[in-house]
């Protein structure tokens, strides 16, 4: 079994910052690409970043230059550092990895985490 564990959400006035942390658990072998995505109320889920195995970077149009992600390959976790941030921001936002399992050498599954919601308000 793996699991995808997010945490660091909250509560931030506008122009704050936040770090987000998404940590894999379970019978690892390896993961490939994470990323981060969003949703907000009445909104489609949408991709904010990812980042490859290799370090290759994404991010949407609406987050770049304000948000960085960043992955430790040792800890099996992926990182989202959120700065300036803005109201329109207020989403729940999960993490997922592409990751294969010990007892699946052959396969590559995506993982989700359950999500962790994030408020931007005064």
């Amino acid at each position: 079994q793996v699991q995808l564990v997010e945490s660091g959400g909250g509560l931030v006035q506008p122009g704050g910052s936040l770090r987000l942390s998404c940590a894999a658990s379970g019978s690892i072998f390896s993961i490939g690409a994470m990323a981060w995505y969003r949703q907000a109320p009445g909104k489609q889920r949408e991709l904010v970043a990812s980042i490859t195995s290799g370090g290759r970077k994404s991010y949407a149009d609406s987050v770049k230059g304000r948000f960085t992600i960043s992955r430790d390959n040792a800890k099996n976790t992926v990182y989202l550092q959120m700065n300036s941030l803005r109201p329109e921001d207020t989403a729940v936002y999960s993490c997922n990895a592409e990751v294969r399992q010990t007892i699946a050498l052959f396969t590559t599954n995506i993982y989700w985490g359950q999500g962790t919601q994030v408020t931007v308000s005064s």
